[in-house]
């Protein structure tokens, strides 16, 4: 079955994978692949850029451990959640869609976390130094500085409860 801006001769007329990739923006689909071919799709598709593949059984495992990331997806066995770099155990797409968002929080929260708190602490350094602080003030402020960015981790948020379209291009099944 063609479908519009996808290859059809990838499509083996799988409507569920037709129907996520137009919601998800995803450019090509290689459906019903065996194990070899999904090893050599990801290692083309990772050799081109950063990859993440998703994978729900034993075949998918050298995919997984060849991607980018591999993230395993439902009640995977030992073998592919070994292979994978993180494990959703729900089936749901939403838990997917979740954590790559909560992927994405996470390193931003990690980036700014690092910039702030080496500038906090040239600050710190800097009125020690010119005899500003004290040396145990100076000492429990570092501290509150080592652990400020941990606390932002307990901050509440809110995620989308609806799909959202990443940058991807290839999905393979």
């Amino acid at each position: 079955v063609p479908v519009p801006g996808l290859p059809f001769q990838f499509v083996r007329n799988n409507p569920d994978v037709i129907y996520l990739a137009d919601r998800v923006g995803i450019r090509h689909v290689y459906a019903a692949q065996s194990s070899e071919d999904k090893l050599a799709i990801v290692r083309e598709e990772t050799a081109r850029a950063k990859t993440l593949f998703v994978g729900d059984g034993i075949n998918d495992a050298p995919a997984l451990a060849a991607a980018t990331v591999g993230l395993a997806f439902g009640q995977s066995s030992d073998i592919t959640s070994e292979a994978a770099g993180a494990a959703v155990l729900d089936s749901s797409l939403e838990r997917v869609d979740e954590f790559l968002h909560i992927s994405r929080r996470m390193r931003s929260i990690a980036l700014e976390s690092a910039v702030a708190g080496m500038a906090l602490s040239i600050v710190g350094m800097a009125a020690a130094a010119a005899g500003l602080l004290p040396p145990v003030t100076w000492a429990i402020a570092q501290e509150v500085i080592d652990c400020w960015p941990s606390s932002m981790l307990c901050e509440p948020r809110c995620l989308p409860r609806a799909l959202q379209t990443f940058d991807v291009s290839v999905l393979v099944g």
